[in-house]
């Protein structure tokens, strides 16, 4: 390509980039960082082309002797037929109007015939060349072999300002404006579309375009073409409007253009301005790249980059762009893509390219893979490499829905449990994380790794995304899939107690304890004759045992990261049991070990599941329906003895919505084990049914503990076996199962904390006195209805109580009885599950002495 010696000595440099604009040298100023100044405008800017004739010098010679003008900012050379030649040197100089100095002279580039198609009354031009503001102007034309086209001029363009009187015009009600804004909107995008200084916002004359837009005949963008404007002067921020104006007009008065050439600009700053109009989210036909036009979008760099590189300020604001239109159209930045020829050509490499014939390019290509041209500068172009992978990751999408393939807009039902594959062609490496949205709120957040997420939906349609974040903070989100999920029928299927993990003997995970931050992965779907598809919860009687130092366990649903929640508290060498129903999304749950290391044991009680077989859930109480203290069941007044069974009769049990005698499969019970003569566990079970090695409640001498059971009932009766030494049992009902189609029917939710008093979470941040109640609105949080619920299940957890008490949970607005659902001594930290009935959309918490705070967890919900 051309470049005068003398101009390059001064590093004013020019190369062709169609169509480009070089910039001379307009006088020193300061850079002023940070976006355009003169980006907003009071309205489209009218600006003005003054031609001035070049006067014939011999048949190959033509001039514009050095002359006062009008202020202009942008000069060019054009002649009458666009398709002629020009052969020999175009230079053109221009004097500064503030400093009164000549800029050295800079070569013009022709422009290739045709770049905006074939159009009536085209001119031959070159590039035109930024000035800044000047006031004089020189030509010359000399050294060619052929003769000189006809009708050589010299065009002055001033772009206009804004504010200057009778530069503002009224943009026109019809035409082109009227005709985009009746566009669809574009293709949603993967990627945020970037802020875009506007045509309106630049001040473009939009009565020089009446033609409307061109959009791509495919209407999809395969690659983006970077380019750069050949600049050779430092330039101001505030001058870059100005300088897209006189773009603008140059292409559509000078080159007959139908409107300016690129689809985007942007400058050394990184403020980005719209180009071609048609919409910035829609696939414009542009000018910028000779052949392949038809396929590809555009960002044009400010500045001269043949000696220089680009800003890291501009290589951002092309990476935004690239981001967002490529996203549109699931194409990656890093990725390549194939374009069809549409002229015959070679490239700046001797690439030859046939007409109509398919070839390989980057998705983020420079103008020269695509014609014979330096552009976009040969510091600039090594730089997309870097900008190919400055992107978030790309070409992420939803695949699947529980298993089920899913497209991009596309419907998918879930009867709750919702688990999402995902995949995106960026390496994990390059990415942070990935977050599960659920109407536009994040739920889950997994690894870079990761190509899963769960989690629990509630009734309704739910707008599901995955948002990634990559390495450099890029943020992409896939397109929306939309998910019904009928939570409507999920009802209990109570089983006899069946060990599903024991890390002592290796049932269900490697035999070995698990260590201090480990987690123990269960898979529970198609295990024991759980069913391998439609579960949404189970119902676990976890124990941890063997554990060297105080910590706790949390158990959660797989796929998505693990709660602050914990459900599982224990001092070194304590054996300690709770019941734990917990959401199942994809078939696997989890057991997290906070510290030390402990043996973990998991027995199911039954699970919950979306089919509509199964029970619904009745409440009841609490009521104390047996005490061996008292006799209270019509059990004798004695402990328990060593070995011994007790038999509890829970069906057709008499009194204010007592147990029916007929369709209950199972009861809600809170047993308390106290006065322990030595350790030891209880057993409950279904009576008339052979035991096995499942245990509800573990006890060291002298302690106090209740735990949450659920039991099946076979015959209307239950039984409770001690292993070891005498122990008294209570148990306060809460509600049962039935399959009268009477009750209601269950929904995961969580696990989610809703109360602390240490913090102030739910209730007031303080302490529960002795005799205190703290009431907490469970109905419209987090999920719950707010309308509908007849109970809640939570995880609840007392610690750092002053003294030995109990906590009593209990349906705010009802007479609490004498049933507790926590015991504890002075210091202890001890977790329950309590499945408690909501009247008026809030329950209460009672402490009996002393002070204690209190946690709550939610896990599901009951409804009608």
């Amino acid at each position: 390509m051309r470049g005068t010696a003398f101009a390059a000595a001064l590093g004013v440099v020019t190369t062709l980039c169609l169509p480009g604009v070089a910039m001379a040298a307009a006088g020193p100023g300061p850079d002023r960082a940070g976006s355009s100044a003169s980006a907003g405008t009071s309205g489209p800017v009218e600006g003005t082309v003054r031609r001035l004739a070049l006067e014939s010098r011999s048949a190959t010679e033509a001039a514009v002797s050095a002359r006062n003008t009008e202020r202009f900012g942008l000069m060019g050379v054009s002649w009458k037929d666009a398709s002629a030649e020009v052969q020999g040197k175009i230079e053109a100089r221009s004097r500064n109007a503030v400093t009164g100095a000549w800029t050295p002279w800079v070569e013009l580039e022709p422009l290739k015939a045709g770049l905006d198609g074939v159009r009536p009354g085209a001119r031959g031009a070159t590039e035109p060349v930024w000035v800044g503001s000047a006031d004089g102007a020189e030509v010359r034309v000399s050294g060619g072999s052929a003769a000189l086209p006809a009708g050589l001029e010299l065009d002055l363009v001033d772009p206009g300002k804004a504010g200057r009187g009778g530069a503002a015009k009224s943009a026109p009600a019809s035409g082109a404006r009227a005709a985009a804004a009746a566009v669809a909107p574009g293709p949603e995008s993967t990627s945020p579309r970037p802020d875009v200084v506007t045509r309106a916002q630049w001040g473009a004359d939009e009565s020089l375009n009446n033609e409307g837009p061109i959009y791509l005949a495919g209407g999809k963008i395969k690659a983006l073409f970077v380019h750069h404007t050949a600049a050779a002067a430092p330039y101001e921020c505030t001058d870059s409007a100005a300088i897209v104006r006189g773009l603008h007009v140059y292409h559509v008065k000078t080159n007959g253009w139908r409107d300016l050439g690129y689809n985007f600009l942007v400058d050394k700053c990184g403020t980005l301005f719209e180009g071609r109009q048609g919409g910035v989210d829609q696939p414009v036909m542009g000018a910028h790249t000779y052949g392949f036009n038809s396929e590809s979008t555009s960002v044009a760099v400010l500045g001269d980059h043949t000696t220089a590189g680009a800003s890291p300020e501009a290589l951002e604001g092309i990476s935004k762009m690239a981001a967002y239109k490529l996203g549109q159209y699931d194409a990656d930045m890093d990725g390549t893509t194939t374009l069809t020829a549409g002229a015959t050509q070679k490239n700046y490499a001797g690439t030859s390219f046939t007409a109509g014939q398919p070839y390989q390019f980057k998705t983020v290509s420079g103008h020269r893979d695509g014609f014979n041209t330096e552009c976009p500068g040969h510091q600039l172009y090594p730089q997309l490499d870097t900008i190919r992978k400055s992107g978030p990751a790309a070409r992420l999408k939803i695949g699947a829905v529980n298993e089920k393939a899913v497209v991009p807009g596309g419907t998918a039902k879930t009867p709750g449990p919702l688990v999402v594959d995902f995949s995106t062609s960026t390496a994990a490496p390059l990415v942070s994380s990935f977050e599960l949205l659920v109407d536009g709120t994040s739920v889950a957040t997994v690894g870079g790794d990761a190509t899963r997420a769960a989690t629990m939906l509630s009734l309704g349609g739910h707008r599901v995304q995955v948002r990634a974040t990559a390495k450099n903070g890029k943020v992409s989100t896939s397109l929306p899939v939309t998910v019904e999920a009928d939570v409507s029928d999920v009802k209990y299927v109570p089983v006899l107690p069946k060990r599903l993990m024991d890390t002592r003997e290796g049932v269900g995970v490697p035999k070995a304890k698990v260590g201090p931050g480990e987690v123990a992965i269960l898979k529970v779907a198609g295990v024991q004759g759980i069913p391998a598809y439609g579960v949404t919860s189970v119902a676990l009687n976890v124990t941890a045992t063997n554990p060297t130092e105080a910590g706790h366990v949390s158990v959660y649903p797989n796929g998505v990261a693990r709660p602050s929640t914990s459900n599982l508290n224990f001092t070194a060498g304590q054996t300690i049991p709770n019941l734990v129903v917990v959401p199942v999304q994809d078939g696997i749950i989890q057991f997290y070990n906070s510290a030390g290391t402990v043996d973990l044991i998991a027995d199911i009680n039954g699970y919950f599941l979306a089919s509509g077989e199964g029970s619904t859930h009745m409440n009841l109480g609490p009521k104390r329906i047996l005490d061996t203290r008292d006799g209270t069941g019509g059990a004798p007044v004695a402990p328990v003895g060593q070995g011994q069974v007790l038999d509890l009769q829970v069906s057709g049990l008499t009194g204010v919505e007592g147990v029916p005698v007929e369709g209950v499969t199972a009861v809600v019970l809170n047993v308390t084990a106290t006065n322990p003569s030595t350790a030891g566990h209880v057993s409950v079970y279904p009576h008339g049914t052979t035991r096995t090695s499942a245990s509800n409640l573990n006890f060291s001498t002298g302690q106090t503990i209740p735990n949450l059971v659920i039991v099946p009932v076979v015959d209307g009766k239950i039984s409770f076996y001690n292993n070891a030494g005498t122990v008294d049992l209570i148990a306060d009902i809460t509600g049962y199962f039935t399959t009268s189609g009477q009750g209601a029917k269950h929904s995961g939710a969580g696990p989610k904390r809703l109360m602390d008093t240490r913090s102030g979470l739910g209730v007031t941040k303080a302490p529960v006195g002795a005799g205190g109640v703290v009431t907490l609105t469970v109905a419209g949080v987090e999920g719950v209805p707010a309308e509908g619920v007849t109970a809640v299940v939570l995880n609840v957890t007392a610690t750092n109580p002053s003294t030995g008490g109990h906590v009593s949970v209990y349906p705010h607005g009802t007479t609490r009885t004498s049933a507790s659902n926590l015991n504890f001594s002075t210091g202890q930290t001890i977790p329950n599950l309590v499945i408690v009935p909501v009247v008026d959309g809030k329950i209460s918490f009672y402490n009996n002495a002393g002070t204690v705070d209190l946690i709550a967890d939610i896990t599901g919900y009951f409804s009608k």
